[in-house]
């Protein structure tokens, strides 16, 4: 499915709250961060001319997020950093003094974190990512996994010290619940979903995201025309639209929303026009994106930001994990995982579509960004669908 945004609000400009969260300012933030973690570097910028060829597009750059902060995926960038900010922020009302991320050693922060508790929900990889950031402090992390995590995925978390909760149904059912325990035990929730009156916390998730934008505009060659990003409850979708409308303002990429089929809860309050849970159906291989209720955070974005709104079936992912896994013509191989390989299957559905091609524009002078948001974070599904283990892949 392909729907160019109606919504009332598109091509308005940007709420200033979400200005000053995901714009520059932002962005200046997590790299300020990132600078203080021992082990950051910039994830790498591929460059894939023979699929582009093949694809009949000008170029194809992947930003591969498989290698960020020895997590895997690209939400290192988001729980772990709104934990230590959090945590900064306590230290320095116990000491009435500001703290920086610099202090982050320090032993007045650590003291303040031992006496924290951070708790969320997760499909895997934000929750990794809050037990990360609370171990990097001495903190508590508790972790909300819906049943349909695997066992590999809940001891990754697990491998962080973390304690791991298991809640029956849906990834929206382990957010109430998540949500609920934390608030009767006096918990912090750290979403990277938000809901009426709890925005800040998730605004500081998607604040970490913008360091992928702002690390790959700079790795580009060349500003690209084309940005496909996917999207579970909206929030790294939302964080880059939001970075290629605060550079480059009317000039800026046409911007493209993928969801899976099975879960597009994106898609779905795009077309509405507004927020709201859809039905749960039958799952979709994209496991990470599998979510049923936006982000309202996110959406207020992506409504004045977003182009475009797509769904992806199962078999375009498990195709663009192949394709990245056995490239052609000299390209790099690319070890994508389910949902990291989303993007791509969005754009191999749009250009099989021949209506969607010629909505988007695109042509042999195109110039595409994605994003690999993950790499193969559960090895065994990995190999299961490429037919190659992870480590095979060269």
């Amino acid at each position: 499915m392909f729907l160019l945004n109606h919504h009332p609000d598109y091509r308005s400009a940007l709420h200033p709250e979400d200005v000053e969260t995901l714009g520059p300012a932002g962005a200046d933030a997590i790299a300020a961060h990132l600078t203080q973690r021992p082990n950051h570097v910039p994830t790498p910028l591929h460059s894939l001319p023979a699929l582009a060829a093949a694809l009949g597009i000008g170029a194809l750059f992947i930003k591969d997020e498989g290698q960020r902060l020895g997590l895997g995926s690209f939400k290192a960038l988001g729980g772990a950093y709104a934990v230590i900010r959090l945590a900064l922020e306590t230290a320095s009302e116990k000491l009435g003094r500001q703290l920086s991320d610099a202090d982050m050693n320090d032993p007045a922060v650590r003291a303040a974190a031992a006496g924290m508790t951070f708790a969320c929900a997760t499909d895997g990889n934000h929750g990794r990512s809050v037990a990360q950031g609370a171990q990097l402090l001495g903190a508590r992390a508790v972790i909300f996994v819906h049943g349909g995590v695997s066992d590999e995925r809940v001891a990754a978390i697990a491998r962080f010290g973390a304690e791991m909760v298991r809640v029956s149904g849906t990834y929206d059912d382990s957010v109430v619940e998540a949500a609920r325990v934390a608030t009767k035990r006096g918990w912090t929730i750290v979403s990277d979903t938000s809901w009426d009156g709890y925005e800040r916390i998730p605004g500081l998730v998607m604040q970490g995201y913008t360091a992928i934008a702002r690390e790959g505009l700079a790795q580009m060659p060349e500003r690209p025309t084309h940005v496909f990003v996917q999207a579970g409850v909206g929030g790294i979708a939302a964080a880059l639209a939001a970075q290629m409308e605060t550079s480059f303002g009317g000039e800026r990429p046409f911007f493209t929303v993928v969801e899976p089929s099975r879960a597009a809860c994106v898609f779905e309050a795009a077309k509405r026009g507004k927020p709201g849970k859809i039905p749960h159906g039958a799952p979709t291989v994209m496991a990470m994106l599998e979510c049923y209720d936006t982000s309202p955070l996110a959406l207020r974005v992506l409504y004045r930001a977003a182009d475009a709104f797509m769904t992806a079936e199962d078999s375009d992912a498990v195709e663009a994990m192949n394709r990245l896994a056995r490239p052609a013509g000299g390209d790099p191989a690319i070890v994508a995982g389910e949902s990291g390989a989303a993007g791509l299957a969005g754009l191999l559905a749009a250009l099989r579509d021949p209506q969607a091609r010629a909505a988007l524009k695109l042509d042999g002078q195109s110039r595409v960004f994605l994003v690999n948001t993950e790499g193969a974070t559960d090895p065994a599904r990995y190999a299961e669908l490429v037919g190659l283990k992870p480590e095979e892949v060269e």
